[in-house]
């Protein structure tokens, strides 16, 4: 496989047609190696426009929708970012390019491992990964921004309490087969709002609330 052409095509063909197109988060797909990231039973898959499986039940994101995540968190170079997901390391390593420091949550121990491996071996030295379960963060005020690469059926507002004044929240709400990715902003001690953004379908985050289900 020619891996720049494959690039290019995942560019211009997956990521520029889903309105990605800000130079900085285009840029840094360029960059970022995502097939160093990819399981190497699907290495060939690496550029494609799909959901690579990880494990667990788990999944890497398309990368139509890394583009999106990060063109919606408008990143500055000084932000202090929380990832919730791991995975492969790849998002993480394209949000550490575009910010300070990234600390990445991962519940699933052996990610957590292999993102680490992965991280140190492309010297990526701005990301922690800790191996925790994100459904009991208890934080306020810490965060520039925060992205949510897996979904809460029900919204949870522990994640929008993490974020500074001004920081951001990307975080897809909803149960299959339609869910809303929205991005929340904090706007003052105790005000936030929330924008939507656009309609997708992705892993619900594990051990987050669940809607009631109707009895008969």
């Amino acid at each position: 496989m020619n891996l720049e052409h494959a690039r290019r095509q995942m560019i211009d063909q997956q990521v520029r047609a889903w309105e990605v197109l800000d130079d900085a988060v285009l840029d840094v797909l360029r960059t970022v190696p995502r097939e160093r990231y990819v399981p190497e039973a699907y290495r060939e898959l690496a550029f494609a426009d799909m959901e690579i499986p990880l494990g667990h039940g788990q999944h890497m994101l398309p990368p139509k929708l890394d583009g999106r995540l990060l063109q919606a968190l408008a990143l500055q170079r000084d932000d202090e970012v929380l990832e919730v997901g791991t995975g492969s390391g790849f998002l993480s390593a394209c949000l550490a390019r575009m910010a300070r420091q990234v600390r990445s949550l991962e519940i699933h121990g052996d990610l957590a491992q292999g993102a680490v491996r992965t991280l140190r071996s492309e010297s990526v030295t701005n990301v922690t990964v800790e191996q925790a379960d994100a459904s009991t963060l208890d934080e306020r005020d810490r965060y520039d921004a925060i992205a949510l690469t897996a979904s809460l059926p029900v919204y949870d507002p522990r994640f929008e309490r993490a974020l500074r004044l001004g920081g951001r929240l990307f975080v897809v709400v909803g149960t299959s087969p339609i869910m809303e990715a929205r991005m929340v902003t904090r706007t003052g001690p105790s005000e936030w709002t929330a924008r939507s953004l656009f309609e997708t379908c992705i892993d619900p985050m594990e051990n987050a609330a669940r809607p009631p289900r109707f009895r008969f």
